[in-house]
């Protein structure tokens, strides 16, 4: 079925309009809203209300819009730069090992969780599934690829297993449902974080000190931005677009090159556009935040790129389309119970070392949703801790053609076997 709306300036108006009301609602004294809001997050509501105009309203489209590309490869770069230009370095280091043993651990996750889902749900509901045990877990694989390592990863496990493109697009959809509606669970977790907290028994002492020391700098150094302070703050930013889009262009046709050795290494990311998008861009934030441009967080820079994260979130959440989910219920069934495992070890490791919900929440999404989501993630604790997501997403690169193959072999053990 068409959209009925099929020009971008249409649906960017749209979105735009959604993002306005859940902020001019959130921001309402009126007893309603304050307790509806206290309840759901607003940034929860920013994703999945698009996902509604797409289905079942059909006002939109995901796949038929290029505002996810947009947002994803020239706002998203952006964001990272603003947010990163305050970023207190000497505490993310401070945060300590627990962020990267819960990142191991969600990775881990993902890994046991594929041959387990398979079990599980062969075991509960046989023949449930409509293909056979061959192509069922060399489909898989692309899923494990996208939640360890992203994009690139996925395309690799195509490549790898020789995946057919009909079920390759359906293995596209697991994935995106599936995580789709797990980040939304996380979006909700960011809002009841300390209760979270009370009950892993954590200390999330370093977390709040380096929110306090963010804001605390943000207040000393804000005024009043001037037209020439806005100018500013976007030469920064899409400055730096310009810059990581350069370079991207003159890396990835160098990485290529290389294509046999880097896939025998597993290092597919190195030839993702994208991969040297996040990471320049994300270097230079870091760098420009010990220089002059740090006091751009007195104007509002880390404010800009909020925006430009929440016209992500929409974009995200209007690819989302859960009718697709009754006709792919044996695929989502073991999605489903794959992203459970993934849970239930992550939930289990920080009870063990008492993390905090943040490291939880990012290190799953460092892994399942890669860049374009760990920091939505991040932010939706705060602003000044986006840096954190995207740094675990970057890792999260590195490891992805590593863990996915070691799933993919551990899921053709259970099919086939």
């Amino acid at each position: 079925m068409e959209p009925f709306f099929t020009n971008d300036a249409i649906v960017l108006g749209l979105l735009l309009a959604v993002l306005a009301a859940v902020f001019v609602t959130s921001h309402l004294d009126r007893p309603f809203w304050q307790k509806f809001y206290k309840y759901v997050p607003p940034l929860l509501l920013c994703y999945f209300l698009p996902a509604l105009l797409n289905w079942p309203l059909r006002l939109v489209s995901g796949e038929e819009s290029n505002l996810y590309f947009v947002a994803s490869r020239y706002l998203l770069p952006a964001s990272l730069v603003l947010l990163c230009l305050s970023i207190d370095l000497k505490g993310v280091i401070n945060l300590g090992p627990k962020a990267l043993i819960m990142f191991l651990a969600a990775t881990t996750g993902i890994i046991l969780g594929g041959p387990i889902a398979l079990l599980v749900v062969e075991y509960i509901a046989p023949g449930i599934i409509p293909v056979t045990p061959e192509e069922l877990w060399r489909g898989l694989s692309t899923v494990a690829g996208s939640w360890i390592g992203g994009g690139a990863n996925q395309t690799a496990m195509k490549e790898i297993f020789d995946v057919q493109d009909n079920l390759f697009a359906t293995m596209i959809i697991v994935d995106v449902v599936v995580a789709n509606i797990w980040m939304g669970f996380l979006l909700y977790g960011a809002n009841i974080s300390d209760r979270l907290d009370r009950r892993l028994k954590a200390d999330n002492s370093a977390i709040e000190d380096l929110k306090e020391k963010v804001a605390s700098y943000r207040a000393n150094i804000e005024r009043i931005p001037t037209t020439t302070d806005m100018f500013v703050v976007l030469a920064v930013a899409f400055g730096a677009v310009a810059v990581s889009h350069w370079g991207s262009d003159l890396i990835t046709p160098l990485m290529e090159r290389y294509e046999e050795t880097l896939s025998d290494w597993g290092l597919n990311s190195l030839m993702s556009s994208f991969f040297w998008l996040v990471v320049i861009s994300t270097t230079i934030g870091l760098v420009l935040s010990f220089t002059r441009a740090r006091k751009l967080e007195g104007v509002g820079a880390s404010k800009t790129g909020s925006v430009f994260i929440y016209i992500l979130v929409a974009t995200i959440g209007m690819k989302m389309n859960l009718a697709e989910v009754f006709d792919n219920l044996g695929l989502f069934a073991v999605g489903i119970v794959w992203m459970a495992v993934h849970v239930l070890i992550l939930l289990l490791v920080a009870k063990l070392i008492k993390a905090p919900f943040f490291f939880v929440a990012v290190g799953s999404q460092a892994n399942v949703g890669g860049a374009a989501s760990a920091p939505i993630v991040a932010s939706a604790f705060s602003p000044s801790l986006a840096p954190v997501g995207v740094l675990m997403a970057v890792l999260g690169y590195a490891l992805g053609t590593y863990g996915a193959l070691i799933c993919a072999y551990l899921m053709q053990a259970v099919a086939v076997g």
